[in-house]
């Protein structure tokens, strides 16, 4: 046994290796195929559950993944309208508010601070007049640049079409892909990896719940803490600002950009401003080092100092995936880390035996 257990040894190092190079050889077209098996495998249980009441397996996919888009359709048929409307408002008082900060503001940072920064009223109005008027302009320059980046343009939309076909053969297609994984598991650890991939599977559908109730107390902060402000349409932007945490950072930008350009719409005085961005301040605060920690990682079974550092590492390392993957990520490592341990308790080296 010790004579086979190097060449094993070297063998799944070798297969490893070579899978992290081939994945690292594929990162530039792994990231709409990775984002659709996410959506699967969260989607799969309602897929199940349709099933279960006779419905046909196709006919299940094609049901939820309408639901998915119609719930899509319906946030941006909130977002982009609301989104247009503020901006023209801000563009309309885009010169009070120029000629506010050179009035006030700009003699404070040149007392306190010593900067000279002053703004061109007669540019910002013209700005204003432009961004409202001057729509074929705008149109000229943005087909312009369209034809400048095309190919990051043809890259987006190959993305945005290849997610939801290779969604749909992955989720009619789930439980045949999992046979033939599970066909491929050697015989005699068989039942011990299947046990840890339904371990796997029960966290994972913990961290899901969590992130729901995370979603669920973010977004009423959201809306209060607006309300609080007096900021109008504090009830949409809050939600969307909580529906947006999932993904993290997204949240936080979304709700600070469309609650910056309600605030410099509607408020006169930068007061209205600062309270709006205090609010939204705190609420990622809360979100990151409270709510999040404590309620996601306490269902999957992590300390909320190494959710921090998981969001963290995996940050640094991978990027925007990185963080989006690194609490369920963490969570997969956390089972093979107690199995790990429960191994190492009953071996001779802890024993002494």
């Amino acid at each position: 046994m010790p004579a086979l257990a190097s060449p094993q040894l070297w063998a799944w190092i070798t297969i490893a290796l070579a899978a992290g190079f081939l994945v690292w050889l594929l990162s530039p077209i792994l990231a709409p195929f990775l984002f659709a098996a996410i959506l699967a495998y969260i989607f799969d249980p309602l897929v199940e559950r349709l099933t279960r009441h006779r419905v046909p397996r196709t006919l299940a996919v094609v049901l939820v993944l309408l639901l998915a888009v119609a719930v899509a359709v319906a946030i941006m048929l909130v977002v982009l309208p609301l989104f247009y409307k503020e901006t023209r408002l801000l563009m309309e008082k885009l010169p009070g508010f120029v000629a506010w900060f050179n009035a006030h503001a700009a003699p404070w940072l040149k007392a306190r601070l010593d900067l000279d920064v002053r703004l061109d009223l007669e540019n910002a109005t013209q700005l204003g007049k432009q961004m409202l008027a001057e729509n074929e302009q705008l149109a000229k320059h943005l087909l312009a640049s369209l034809k400048t980046g095309g190919m990051v343009l043809i890259t987006i939309l190959a993305d945005l079409v290849l997610v939801p076909v290779v969604l749909f053969y992955l989720l009619r297609d789930w439980n045949l892909l999992l046979d033939r994984v599970d066909v491929l598991i050697p015989r005699r650890v068989h039942a011990k990896a299947r046990a840890m991939a339904a371990e796997v599977d029960s966290v994972l559908a913990q961290w899901l719940r969590g992130q729901v109730l995370v979603i669920v107390i973010m977004s009423v902060y959201y809306v209060l803490a607006l309300w609080l402000a007096r900021l109008e349409f504090a009830l949409p932007i809050g939600i969307l600002t909580g529906l947006a945490v999932i993904v993290p950072y997204v949240g936080v930008v979304t709700g600070l950009i469309l609650a910056t350009l309600t605030a410099l719409m509607q408020f006169d005085d930068p007061a209205g401003l600062l309270w709006v961005w205090l609010a939204v301040g705190i609420g990622q605060g809360l979100e990151a080092m409270l709510v999040t920690p404590l309620i996601v990682g306490e269902r999957i079974g992590l300390h909320p100092v190494v959710v921090i550092f998981a969001l963290l590492a995996f940050g640094q390392v991978f990027g925007f995936f990185g963080v989006l993957l690194a609490l369920p990520a963490s969570a997969a490592l956390l089972v093979g880390v107690r199995h790990l341990r429960a191994a190492y308790l009953a071996s001779r080296l802890y024993g002494g035996n």
